[in-house]
Parts: C-alpha cells; sequence; structure tokens
C-alpha cells in the first residue's frame, strides 16, 4: 500500500519525494512525462458537486464522478508527452475519425485510493503494478511513448487525489475509484500507428461493486464463449478485451449469476473471471501444505 501524506509540503511517500523532486527519467529522445510540470485548475466552488454527493451507502459504481481529473495529451509532431494538468471534470473533444473510435486504440487501468481508518492519511494500492500492466498495455496496442516514468505519472494521479481528497468515503470497503484512461486521437481512417494520444484520469466515489453490497457473488463457467487465448490480449487491459463479453454476460444475468468464470481449451483451463480478481485456496495431495494461488 502506498501512503500519500497530507501534510501542505505535498509530499509523496514511496520513496518519500516531494512533488518537485528530482525522479529518474528514460533515455529518449522523446519528451516523457514531468510531474514537475503539473499545473490545477481547481473547480469554481460555485460549481462543485460535492455538495449534491451521494451517502456512501447509496452509491452507484461509477455513476458519481469527483470535481477535477487529469489530462496528459501526447503529441508526435510537439515531441512527445505535453504537460500534464488537472483541471475541472468534463466531456472530451476528439475528432470523430479518431481511431479509438474505429478501431479500439484505447487501454486503461483500474485503481484505488483509501482513506486510513485510523488517521486522515490516504493510501494507494499497489500503484507501480498499475503503471507497469498500463505500459504493457499501450506496447501490445503499439502507441507512443509507452515507455514513460511509472514515478512521474503516479506522483500526477498521487496530486489528482489530494485535489480531490473530500470525494473519498471513509469506511472500510468504501474508495476513490481511479481510472487511468490512453486514448487515440489520431485524426484519421486508416489502420496506423496513431500519432497522438491523450492520457486521462478521472476518480469516482464507491463502495461494493454490486448492488447485492458485500455479499458473495454467484459465478458461471462459460465454455461456449472465450474471452482470453494464448498470443490475444487477455494479459492486456484493453477495451477490445470487453465489447465481446457483454453478451455473454447478459445472458448469464438472465440466469441469476453475477458474473463468468472465463476457461479455455479442451481442459477448461482458468483464465479469469469478467470484473474481479479470482483466488484458490488448494489443499496439495498427501498432505504437502496449502497454496493461495490466481490465474
Amino acid at each position: 500500500m502506498t501512503m500519500i501524506s497530507p501534510s501542505v509540503t505535498k509530499t509523496f511517500l514511496r520513496p518519500l519525494l516531494s512533488r518537485n523532486a528530482a525522479t529518474t527519467t528514460p533515455q529518449s529522445t522523446i519528451r516523457s512525462i514531468s510531474s514537475a510540470k503539473l499545473t490545477i485548475q481547481r473547480h469554481p466552488d460555485s460549481e462543485s458537486k460535492f455538495s449534491r454527493m451521494l451517502k456512501k451507502e447509496e452509491l452507484q459504481f461509477g455513476k458519481t464522478f469527483s470535481d477535477h481529473m487529469l489530462q496528459i495529451p501526447y503529441k508526435k509532431s510537439l515531441g512527445g508527452w505535453q504537460d500534464p494538468k488537472i483541471v475541472p471534470y468534463g466531456d472530451l473533444t476528439i475528432s470523430p475519425a479518431a481511431s479509438s473510435l474505429h478501431y479500439g486504440l484505447e487501454c486503461f487501468e483500474g485503481m484505488k485510493a483509501y482513506k486510513s481508518l485510523t488517521d486522515d492519511s490516504l493510501r494507494l494500492f499497489r500503484p507501480d503494478k498499475n503503471m507497469e500492466r498500463l505500459r504493457n498495455s499501450m506496447e501490445r496496442l503499439s502507441m507512443p511513448g509507452y515507455d514513460f516514468d511509472p514515478q512521474e505519472l503516479i506522483n500526477c494521479i498521487a496530486e489528482l487525489v489530494r485535489v480531490d481528497r473530500d470525494w473519498i468515503p471513509s469506511g472500510e470497503g468504501y474508495s476513490l475509484y481511479l481510472r487511468p484512461t490512453v486514448i487515440s486521437t489520431h485524426p484519421y481512417l486508416g489502420v496506423a500507428t496513431p500519432d497522438d494520444l491523450l492520457l486521462y484520469v478521472i476518480t469516482s466515489p464507491v463502495g461494493p461493486y454490486y448492488t447485492s453490497g458485500f455479499n458473495p457473488v454467484r459465478l458461471t463457467a462459460d465454455s461456449e464463449y472465450v474471452r482470453a487465448w494464448p498470443g490475444g490480449t487477455g494479459g492486456s487491459k484493453v477495451g477490445g478485451n470487453y465489447a465481446p463479453t457483454m453478451k455473454p454476460a447478459g445472458e448469464a444475468a438472465k440466469r441469476g449469476y453475477s458474473q463468468i468464470l472465463w476457461v479455455f481449451g479442451e481442459n477448461h483451463e482458468i483464465t479469469e473471471v469478467g470484473a474481479m480478481n479470482v483466488f484458490f485456496f488448494l489443499e496439495k495431495k498427501g498432505g504437502g501444505g496449502r497454496e493461495l494461488v490466481t490465474p
């Protein structure tokens, strides 16, 4: 768990760095992400949605959004990643020819920020792992700029969390959901590596994912449809992985199941569960001990 200090010096602890502290950036001719150049445009208090925020027990996943968002454009013509900025939450304007809309050139992450149960400190859960997967997803989609410095983006996200810290609901099981997303804004038709991207992060206060609350959920194993296979993009978090699952997920819901346990191959090897992680607690044969495993 990464801790975000609440102090006015705005230190980010992991390791202890100030916002303007020097960090190691990739040796490249392409401009990398720099948290030292981050600017903040705060939402006018008169237009803040915070006063209309639902009680935490009434929150539905992904339907309430905080006042601010992080934006970092990538422009090949301007040398790479541009200066990051935190701005009021709002709609995006992109070309109707943008290749993210036509060819699925987009990827994303799901992260969470928490308030400590014992003090006023804030924490991010394993953000380095999310950055690692985001970079891998971008590389899998042949997006330029995938080799950004992970710590620099974590610093920017941490500052966004500080700005909207009041939106983090307190209590066990509640958090601020963070959605880093990278979309191609390349404004031309034609299947090609994009020259322009937009990396943005929006945040949403959340409680339990399902309307059933924190109760156990029902899963069904599906062998008719396949979610991931060797050589595919199952190891990347791209939008194209999710759209084809809507039909089987809807069929499962009609039969009373919350999610699908996805399997692959003749032996029905488990690959994952739709919108969550899955763990298995195994008793080894012959009394060889116990093991906790995840696909």
